[in-house]
């Protein structure tokens, strides 16, 4: 019986969840409740809007596959892909036997054979560390920082190409203390080979009110592009290449 893939939704042209153009997918369903996420609508996975299988997938992806082949491809981001290991490992698989290249975006949150096994046909990790201080890691997002930074050493393990994303919060993340903590962090790991720095902003707020939620950061401000470049200038000193 073909294993069924729950989907919030596509991105058919796609240019910031990895090289080049892509198809990116975003998965439904998620553990984590970050408290800046901007797609609380794909916690739930029993409210997928889309459901099918990776060979109904695949055969939407090819419709583009000459804009996204050469240099782009596809990226599987959510909510949480984990959740889906095994659906999205059939899929990367079909993408493997189009040429197409795979991207990962996740938090790292579990490890299993499972997740292994779709490690094995992902050709990049898009990998989110949410925070590098255990306690606010905890505070922002529900989760554990150890099951972020398990996942990272399995990468390196495995020699996986990973791009690192943290998120810049204000009177959070945004700190210097802890910026300097996460790029001494992450200068040895050679499979890292870029990092993002993404600024927060208040483009969730419609999300929540749509839904009936109120924004647990409402009154955080968003990142200045002053204070975005301060911490870039922080993960460059350690010799850490920025996108």
């Amino acid at each position: 019986m073909a294993v069924i893939g729950k989907i919030h939704s596509f991105e058919t042209f796609g240019t910031v969840d990895g090289p080049g153009i892509r198809f990116v997918i975003f998965a439904q369903g998620c553990p984590l409740r970050c408290t800046y996420c901007h797609n609380p609508d794909t916690w739930d996975m029993s409210k997928a809007k889309i459901e099918m299988t990776a060979q109904e997938l695949i055969a939407e992806v090819v419709r583009y596959k000459n804009f996204i082949q050469k240099k782009g491809g596809v990226t599987f981001t959510g909510g949480e892909p984990l959740l889906q290991a095994d659906f999205i490992r059939n899929f990367f698989t079909l993408c493997k036997q189009e040429q197409i290249h795979t991207a990962l975006d996740t938090s790292g949150c579990l490890l299993n054979d499972s997740v292994k096994e779709l490690l094995a046909v992902t050709d990049l990790v898009l990998l989110d560390i949410k925070s590098i201080d255990a306690e606010e890691y905890k505070q922002l997002t529900s989760g554990v920082l150890d099951q972020t930074l398990a996942f990272l050493d399995y990468l390196q393990q495995i020699g996986k190409p990973t791009w690192v994303r943290h998120v810049l919060i204000p009177q959070w993340t945004d700190n210097e203390e802890r910026l300097h903590q996460l790029a001494n962090y992450l200068k040895r790991y050679s499979v890292v080979e870029k990092v993002e720095l993404l600024p927060y902003h208040k483009l969730g707020v419609v999300k929540y009110e749509a839904l009936g939620m109120s924004d647990p950061l409402g009154e955080t401000e968003a990142l200045s592009k002053e204070r975005l470049q301060y911490a870039r200038d922080i993960f460059m000193n350690y010799g850490l290449t920025m996108l």
